[in-house]
């Protein structure tokens, strides 16, 4: 853990000063407004880190605001390095090929300060539309079918939901409206793999965050897997939360559905990085269980996919990815995962990864759509 913050911290103030100085510079036909320009940059830079560091210190009216306020910065940040970045490129392809005009090849003070006020407002334009789409939760119906063995199960509706990330942000009214559209589907089980909470129990507590949680309506309940976020938060504390509102978490086990399938529950692997533990082995955790029911495995990281095909998982469900969340990032998750959103067969074993119905950080997603999936299963 130690490793992961000392690596983010220290990117994260690299990129902070690249951007701050890039600002500073604009603002040189202006100088009076340089004070403000560093409040606002302070404020907005340092709020999350803030509100993370003394979570439990300061109160709801400040500790919200200031999330918000954070939050939002990650998304301005990665845009505004994009596009600086793309300056910076034809600028250094100007030296060599002398294709500006020379007013943009010398700028004058004014010059840049018109570009600036252009790439602040591109970037907010572009995070507004984020935010815009980060609410509208789209509802995805997909049709599988899977081996009933020796089970009698014809049929199984199920909604799968991932990385919910509960915080000031994605708050009680963002839970609420996800619980209507789950329960409008009338699922016969609702399962999701992991990130459910996105801050500690007692800050969930103070804002009453999660009780609707309680009022997810199925035939036979609702199951979670752990994702890194839940450690991230201190895992058994926020389980013993997602328990009293009747989430069956299921860690490293597995429960038999009826007589008729299994829901499996895997760790997640960041408890290594977190909780300086593994996880156990998914041969060791159904090692007792019926090799002649149907399997349905919740894995929140989609990594080490053979691990299911070989130990005869009918259909993985899992998360974390969230595709991205905000472009161009999904092209990077393409390349670190096998299957970064969407349906992958291998062998006989069938994956889903949900882009999520909610976001990490910023409210803002541009990648994908925020999902609900609703998958109809046929056994034969």
């Amino acid at each position: 853990m130690i490793i992961f913050f000392t690596i983010f911290f220290s990117l994260y103030s690299v990129v902070n000063y690249y951007v701050f100085e890039r600002g500073w510079q604009a603002l040189i036909s202006v100088p009076f407004l340089k004070p403000f320009y560093i409040f606002i940059f302070l404020l907005f830079s340092l709020s999350y880190i803030f509100t993370k560091i003394f979570a439990e210190k300061i109160p709801a009216y400040i500790y919200d605001p200031l999330l918000w306020i954070g939050s939002f910065w990650f998304a301005f940040l990665l845009y505004f390095i994009l596009i600086l970045f793309l300056i910076d490129f034809v600028r250094i392809s100007n030296f060599f090929f002398h294709f500006l005009p020379g007013w943009l090849n010398n700028p004058s003070p004014n010059t840049k300060l018109y570009i600036g006020s252009i790439v602040f407002s591109t970037v907010l334009l572009i995070v507004i539309a984020g935010f815009i789409n980060r609410s509208n939760i789209v509802l995805k119906t997909i049709l599988l079918e899977l081996p009933k063995k020796s089970s009698t199960i014809d049929s199984l509706n199920v909604v799968i939901l991932s990385d919910i990330h509960l915080s000031a942000i994605n708050n009680e009214a963002f839970l609420e409206k996800i619980v209507r559209k789950v329960n409008s589907q009338n699922p016969d089980i609702i399962l999701m793999p992991g990130d459910i909470v996105d801050d500690k129990s007692e800050i969930l507590r103070r804002d009453n965050i999660g009780n609707s949680l309680r009022n997810f309506s199925s035939k036979y309940g609702t199951f979670v897997c752990t994702g890194n976020h839940e450690y991230i938060n201190h895992a058994d504390s926020v389980v013993s939360y997602m328990r009293e509102f009747n989430i069956n978490v299921l860690r490293d086990s597995y429960i038999k559905i009826n007589n008729q399938f299994y829901v499996i529950g895997r760790e997640d692997i960041s408890i290594n990085s977190f909780a300086g533990r593994r996880r156990k082995v998914l041969k060791d955790i159904i090692t007792e269980a019926e090799e002649n029911l149907p399997k349905i495995l919740l894995d929140h990281t989609p990594v080490q996919l053979n691990d299911a095909v070989e130990n005869g998982i009918d259909l993985q469900l899992s998360g974390h990815t969230h595709n991205g969340q905000m472009f161009p990032l999904n092209l990077i998750t393409k390349m670190i995962y096998e299957v970064s959103w969407g349906y992958l067969k291998k062998d006989a074993t069938q994956f889903y990864v949900s882009s999520g119905v909610g976001t990490w950080g910023p409210p803002v997603k541009l990648a994908s759509d925020p999902e609900i999936v609703n998958i109809k299963i046929k056994f034969y």
